[in-house]
C-alpha cells in the first residue's frame, strides 16, 4: 500500500537516480580523505554555501554539535533561541559533547532580537564564562523564515565582538527560496553552517558542514572522536550530489502544496489554520474547535493511508515534501473533512 506521509520531510525516499547513482558511486576510504566522491561532494556545497571547506556527516544533529564542539571550549557560553532545534531536539547533546552552556534568548517568528543578543555578551570577569558562541537557525525548525537583515544584525554584532556565528541550516535551501535568494546570501552572515542532505532534497543520509579550511580541518578530527569517520561513504555522497544540483531546484513545488494544503484545511469548519506562518512546506494548525479527538485522526488518517503525526502543544504539523503531490493534498483535505465533519 502506498502512503502519503506528512509526519516530516524527513521521511523522504531516495530517488531512482540517486539509487543508481548509489550503486555506481566511486569510493574510497573517507578516513584517509581519498573516497573521490565524498571529495567531490564537499568541494561543490563548499561553493554552493560560499565558504572555504565542507565536511560529509552522518546527520543534521551530528553537524550542529560538532559545530559547538569545534567551536568552543568546555564551559563556554552559547547564545541561541530558546526554541532552536539544538535546544529543544537534540538530547541536551550540547552538554555532553561539547561541555558548553545554552544560555536561550526569547525568539519571533524565528527571529533572534540583536539586541538582546548584544547586551548577553559576557565581559570579561571572574565569575562569568566565556561567550563562545552565536547560533541562529534558518530555516526555523518552527517553519519560520529569518529575514537577511535580522542575520546581518546579528552577525555584525559578532564580528564587533569577536564571536563566531553557527547556522543552522537544516533547510537552508527552504529559505533561500521563501526568501527569493541564493543559499550563499543566508550563509554569508555566518562562520559555519550545517545543512541537511536529506529532509526535502531525498538524500538518504547525511548534512554538510561548511566554514574555513581551519575550521573544517578541527572539526575533522573532532568527527573521528564522535565515530563519524565512515569509510566508503562516498555510496551516500553520490546521492548528496543529485540532492544540491537537482533536488534544490524543486522546492518551490512543496512551498506551493504547502499552501494548498492549508488553503483547503482552513475551509473545515472547526479547523484554523496558522496561515500567516506557512512560509515554506509546513502547515500548522489547531483541530480544538471541531471537537474532534487529534490522536484520533492519527488512527483514522492512518487506516485511508496517510500518515501524520500526534498533535505537540495542542498544535498539528502537516509537511509537504516530494513524494506529496497536489493531487494528494486534495485526498488529504477530504479525509480531514469527512473525518471530523461526520
Amino acid at each position: 500500500m502506498r502512503y502519503i506521509d506528512l509526519r516530516s520531510d524527513t521521511v523522504t525516499l531516495p530517488t531512482q537516480e540517486m539509487r543508481d547513482a548509489m550503486y555506481k558511486a566511486e569510493v574510497g576510504d573517507d578516513v584517509y580523505g581519498d573516497d573521490p566522491t565524498v571529495l567531490e561532494l564537499e568541494e561543490y556545497a563548499s561553493k554552493m554555501l560560499g565558504k572555504e571547506s565542507s565536511l560529509f556527516v552522518p546527520s543534521g544533529t551530528f553537524g550542529n554539535q560538532l559545530a559547538l564542539f569545534t567551536h568552543c571550549q568546555r564551559g563556554d557560553e552559547v547564545l541561541l533561541g530558546e526554541d532552536c532545534h539544538i535546544v529543544a531536539h537534540e538530547v541536551g547533546a550540547a552538554s555532553v559533547i561539547a561541555g558548553v552552556n545554552l544560555r536561550t534568548l526569547a525568539s519571533v517568528n524565528g527571529e533572534l532580537n540583536p539586541e538582546d543578543i548584544e547586551c548577553r555578551v559576557r565581559q570579561e570577569d571572574i565569575h562569568f564564562p566565556t561567550t563562545g558562541l552565536i547560533c541562529v537557525e534558518n530555516a526555523s525548525s518552527n517553519g519560520q523564515v529569518v529575514s537577511l537583515e535580522n542575520m546581518k544584525n546579528i552577525y555584525d554584532i559578532s564580528q564587533n565582538a569577536g564571536i563566531p556565528i553557527h547556522l543552522d541550516g537544516a533547510r537552508i535551501f527552504n529559505a533561500a527560496v521563501a526568501l527569493g535568494v541564493e543559499a550563499v546570501d543566508i550563509a554569508k552572515y555566518s562562520d559555519s553552517v550545517m545543512f541537511c542532505l536529506s529532509k526535502g532534497l531525498c538524500a538518504p543520509v547525511g548534512s554538510m558542514l561548511c566554514g574555513s579550511k581551519e575550521f573544517i580541518a578541527k572539526a575533522r578530527k573532532k568527527r573521528k572522536l564522535m565515530g563519524g569517520g565512515m569509510r566508503q561513504v562516498g555510496i551516500l555522497a553520490a546521492a548528496g550530489l543529485i540532492a544540491l544540483q537537482k533536488m534544490t531546484l524543486r522546492l518551490h513545488e512543496d512551498h506551493r502544496n504547502g499552501l494548498l494544503l492549508g488553503t483547503e484545511l482552513a475551509k473545515i469548519p472547526g479547523i484554523k489554520v496558522f496561515m500567516e506562518d506557512i512560509k515554506i512546506n509546513m502547515v500548522f494548525f489547531d483541530m480544538s474547535g471541531t471537537g474532534y479527538d487529534p490522536d484520533r485522526l492519527v488512527v483514522e488518517l492512518l487506516n485511508k493511508g496517510v500518515k501524520i503525526n500526534p498533535p505537540e502543544n495542542g498544535i498539528m504539523r502537516f509537511v509537504t515534501n516530494y513524494w506529496v503531490t497536489e493531487d494528494d493534498v486534495n485526498y488529504v483535505v477530504d479525509c480531514v473533512r469527512s473525518i471530523v465533519t461526520k
